[in-house]
């Protein structure tokens, strides 16, 4: 009605018949566009053209190729181990893990983690190609956390891979690890040596020195495998990582090659390693509570071993007063120029000789120092 309640005016019909109008284009559109709006969109529903992308930059392409090259040369390895059913006293394999390694020579050699084979009573080795043989335990060091198993395969598929030297490494040279984390074999990851020097102990307690810190991921499953570097040789074996959940962190250490290339030729010659010995008895809390009091450094030796090394250099022992008071022997401070107060610190140096080798030891003897010579065996 208007104004004055009269018939509404032809413009008012206009204008309502336009918003009714309006109204029901507008429904439409809401109804019907997510209906069949398919038939727009399938239109358009094609393959985007591809971009060139052009050649791979220098550094990839050296890195593929280092790949390529070294995956010939990597081993994954299952270890299983036996158990006997308490019931029928049946004996059955069962898995008990993974780990890598790599082939050290054409002869059938693999090296590997002790960690990895501890325990196990069989392992499998599979190559680059797939192909599968059980493996057999030639000899393992736990203080280096080592070991070498030997597999019966052809000539042709046994690549060794190239050994470098870990003398002359420095931080922030590049690295590549290969292994099998989490059983996905040929995995391939980078990073950069971290820092140099690093001791971490075996899973015997030994220490084991110039450990080689990386950020190249190192999972489980990596532990055995090779550290390289970019040139695509063997400086270094994954051992262990420093993390709080057990996956990587950015913190892995791998044993230096140059600890490598001297534990395991004799791994496989005589199936254990031969550490050089001075034929001294050592016990740290011993010797850090007799030297404390004494108010000096070094490393007290409790017993020299009759007919042994530093028997023939004239080294004494501690001993047994008369009235009962301890007499100490000979304390040792220095080897070949470098100081020692523990036993770790005595092992790390002898480490870096072989037996045969004559090495410098400084002594303390009765309050006079002296130097000595001894040949180690």
């Amino acid at each position: 009605a208007g104004m004055n309640g009269s018939t509404p005016t032809l413009g008012w019909r206009r204008l309502r018949l336009w918003i009714w109008g309006a109204t029901l284009l507008a429904a439409s559109v809401f109804v019907l566009v997510p209906r069949f709006g398919w038939l727009w969109a399938r239109q358009s529903a094609v393959p985007r053209p591809v971009m060139p992308r052009g050649e791979l930059s220098a550094a990839e392409r050296r890195t593929v190729a280092l790949f390529t090259s070294a995956s010939e040369s990597i081993a994954y390895i299952s270890v299983r181990t036996r158990r006997v059913d308490p019931w029928t006293l049946h004996a059955t394999e069962v898995p008990q893990g993974t780990g890598s390694g790599f082939i050290w020579d054409e002869h059938g050699h693999v090296v590997t983690n002790f960690h990895v084979l501890e325990q196990a009573t069989a392992a499998e080795v599979v190559l680059h190609d797939q192909s599968r043989y059980r493996a057999r335990l030639v000899g393992a060091s736990p203080d280096h956390d080592l070991a070498v198993l030997h597999i019966s395969a052809p000539a042709e598929r046994l690549r060794a891979v190239p050994i470098g030297t870990s003398a002359d490494l420095q931080v922030g040279q590049q690295v590549f690890a290969i292994g099998n984390p989490f059983g996905l074999d040929q995995t391939l990851t980078t990073g950069v040596i971290s820092a140099l020097g690093r001791q971490i102990r075996s899973g015997t307690g030994r220490v084991i020195d110039e450990v080689i810190q990386s950020d190249a991921a190192i999972n489980p499953g990596n532990s055995g495998g090779p550290l390289l570097d970019s040139a695509g040789r063997l400086i270094g074996v994954n051992t262990a990582i420093a993390s709080p959940t057990g996956a990587s962190a950015g913190i892995g250490f791998a044993i230096p090659v140059d600890t490598v290339n001297r534990v395991v030729p004799q791994l496989i010659g005589s199936g254990h390693y031969t550490r050089p010995q001075m034929g001294i008895g050592i016990i740290d809390q011993v010797s850090r509570v007799i030297l404390r009091r004494l108010g000096v450094d070094g490393l007290l030796i409790l017993q020299v071993l009759p007919n042994g090394p530093a028997a023939a250099a004239g080294l004494r022992s501690t001993r047994q007063g008369s009235d009962g008071s301890v007499i100490p022997g000979d304390i040792l401070q220095k080897v070949e120029g470098q100081a020692v107060s523990t036993s770790d610190d005595l092992f790390t140096i002898l480490e870096r000789h072989r037996p045969g080798d004559r090495v410098t030891i400084d002594i303390l003897r009765d309050g006079r120092p002296m130097q000595v010579e001894v040949e180690l065996r």
